[in-house]
């Protein structure tokens, strides 16, 4: 902020800036006047009255070709304003943390901010808006001639767009929130405000308004409309097949619903890729469903995935074990694979993977000393992606013809499997006269998790460590079974003593 102050003072601009921002730059030595001084007015309740006023929207949205728009600026000494830079209020950070109490987060959405950037965004042909840091540089690059209509309304798109994403993660995050008399409460499912009373910023005198985050809250699905917002992450060579363009894309706030396909990340958006070719479409799609297995699991787990389905899937005493215990469930199958760690990527794991041909490999870390052996396949990818949001990723979405489906994410399974066989849960029973041994039910556990990953009609065969055949996406459970059976013939693979698990009935 500070280099683009001087950037435009040296240009010859004169500085105009509200409270905080104006201490700033009056403390870098830089000529500013305050907002307070424009309009002759102070800031008032607490800040949120700051730049609501004709001396500053009337400067801005005055048509310079409107001989009568001028006119009424000189009669009320209104100067025009030509440059409009603002940072929004950081009200997509406070929705990210379900902890943050309800009343906090409401002073966080900015006001006047978004005022101005939709005033300047309208008058774009005279008035420069600017709202990513990123475009300080190309904005003074522009002053430096004469700025281009195609840029004026390039920042001006760039600006509409960053609003409604803000508007966006506000309305996202109202939709979590119920009252209950006096209750405000949010359903994220995490954190107390022991409240606020007095007379506090932006309180009630006399009253207390306590905010609790429960799980009791509303639904994003309990809301009317559903607002999504989304920001390119880059353009991809082509879709499922060459004829069809692509774009990856993820939610412009952290706490938005997860969109089908590559799932969303931390707020940080932690996905980077360390080694190879950008990913392709299909690429994503495979490592959204390994990273989606392996998050099962607390216990070090590998996935090798084909066409998002799993070819084998494995826990073990190491990343490396669980590796190599994955791969030679179905070794014909893994060629060419997409591979799923949820340990860091270390030296032996890198070894055993780099012995086989495989696409891509994703971890949440990589150790710096297996760079070097990673390197050895400079064609395979190395991806590097966080796993925690994957526990709580809340409401996914699909298109279909003429609008979306939208469903709450299966958290089930994981209640589901936390359970020991004295105590069962609703919906879960023994139909058999024989009750299943302590390994049968530690084996049913693991296939269970990888069952729930496998597409329909699935049926999979396991012991408790690792899949031993898995029929997936068959139109019978019939045809499912014959093909685990046979791929298990084939691997000379036996099944005496294995357990399986379907999607449906058997």
């Amino acid at each position: 902020m500070l280099d683009l102050a001087h950037g435009l003072i040296l240009r010859g601009f004169d500085l105009v800036s509200t409270g905080g921002t104006a201490r700033t730059l009056t403390g870098a030595g830089l000529a500013v006047t305050s907002v307070s001084d424009l309009t002759g007015f102070p800031e008032m309740l607490d800040g949120r009255v700051k730049t609501l006023h004709p001396a500053v929207h009337g400067g801005i949205l005055a048509r310079r070709d409107r001989p009568d728009h001028l006119a009424a600026l000189e009669r009320h000494g209104i100067a025009l304003v030509d440059v409009v830079v603002v940072n929004l209020y950081p009200f997509l950070d406070a929705a990210a943390k379900s902890d943050t109490p309800f009343h906090e987060m409401i002073e966080k959405i900015d006001i006047g901010g978004p005022s101005l950037v939709r005033a300047a965004a309208k008058n774009f042909a005279d008035v420069l808006v600017v709202v990513d840091p990123q475009d300080y540089g190309r904005l003074l690059d522009a002053l430096d001639s004469t700025p281009t209509l195609q840029f004026r309304f390039d920042l001006m798109r760039k600006a509409i767009a960053h609003t409604a994403a803000y508007d966006t993660a506000i309305a996202d995050a109202l939709a979590r929130v119920r009252i209950e008399g006096d209750r405000f409460e949010r359903g994220d499912g995490v954190g107390t405000d022991p409240g606020r009373s007095g007379d506090g910023p932006g309180t009630d005198p006399g009253r207390t308004r306590e905010v609790v985050a429960t799980e009791a809250g509303r639904s994003p699905l309990d809301a009317e409309r559903l607002t999504i917002s989304l920001e390119k992450v880059r353009n991809l060579r082509y879709g499922e097949n060459p004829h069809q363009r692509a774009a990856w894309y993820r939610p412009a706030c952290a706490n938005a619903p997860a969109v089908s396909g590559f799932s969303r990340t931390t707020p940080t958006h932690d996905v980077t890729i360390a080694q190879g070719k950008e990913l392709s479409f299909t690429n994503l799609l495979d490592v959204d469903a390994a990273v989606r297995i392996v998050s099962e699991f607390d216990e070090p787990a590998a996935v090798v995935i084909k066409h998002t389905n799993p070819c084998g899937v494995a826990i073990g005493d190491s990343a490396a074990d669980a590796y190599v215990r994955a791969r030679d469930a179905d070794r014909l199958a893994a060629f060419g694979g997409i591979v799923a760690l949820n340990r860091p990527l270390d030296v032996a794991a890198a070894e055993a993977i780099v012995s086989t041909f495989i696409e891509a490999v994703t971890a949440p870390s990589i150790d710096e000393a297996s760079v070097p052996v990673l390197a050895r396949k400079q064609n395979m990818r190395v991806v590097v992606a966080g796993f925690d949001h994957l526990r709580n990723s809340g409401v996914e979405i699909r298109s279909i013809l003429g609008g979306v489906l939208a469903q709450e994410e299966d958290q089930v399974l994981e209640a589901r499997v936390a359970w020991s066989p004295s105590s069962l849960p609703d919906g879960v029973r023994v139909v058999t006269r024989r009750q299943p041994s302590p390994a049968e039910w530690e084996a049913l556990r693991f296939a269970w998790r990888i069952c729930a990953h496998v597409k329909s009609n699935a049926v999979i065969f396991t012991d408790a460590r690792r899949t031993l055949a898995i029929g997936a996406g068959q139109v019978s459970r019939v045809d499912a079974v014959s093909m685990a059976v046979t791929k298990a013939g084939h691997a000379n693979v036996a099944l005496g003593g294995s357990v399986a698990a379907s999607d449906a009935f058997f």
